[in-house]
């Protein structure tokens, strides 16, 4: 089994189940806070840089539903910089393990990566995983409201 660092957004409930899933599949876990990190451009680029800049957004963020953020046409250097001074922009979680770098947590890629030992959940139960698998639903102070994504 794998030693896993898991950023997180503290109290975000599909960030709690995928951390389920993962320990259920035997593998430890130190979960650190993503916008409590000192993250560095180099070092946030090491997760997000293979990906295309648009899937490096949490598309549930209240910025990008509201429309302020455009992830299909942003630079690179712009949506680092904003990043940075947001995190909760990043799709989480941020997941790292013997020097692989993961963004998101599908299912099916973590258990390519690390395995999840026949470990399942819906995508309601994992939240919205920040690249448009759940449409975000907004709650009333902008955050994401996990029950409406029971609906989808």
């Amino acid at each position: 089994m794998s030693h896993i660092t898991f950023y997180e957004k503290p109290g975000c409930s599909g960030n709690a189940r995928q951390q389920e899933l993962l320990l259920a599949a035997g593998h430890t876990l130190e979960v650190k806070s993503l916008p409590d990190e000192d993250w560095t451009p180099a070092r946030l680029l090491a997760f997000l840089a293979p990906l295309p800049v648009p899937e490096w957004f949490n598309r549930s963020a209240p910025q990008i539903k509201a429309g302020y953020i455009d992830p299909e046409t942003i630079t690179a250097e712009h949506a680092l910089a904003l990043m940075l001074e947001n995190p909760l922009l990043v799709r989480r979680p941020l997941m790292e393990s013997a020097g692989k770098r993961v963004v998101g947590f599908v299912p099916e890629d973590v258990d390519a990566w690390v395995g999840l030992a026949g470990q399942t959940a819906s995508a309601a139960e994992l939240g919205c995983q920040g690249n448009d698998r759940c449409s975000g639903h907004p709650h009333p102070d902008g955050e994401h409201d996990p029950a409406a994504c029971s609906s989808d």
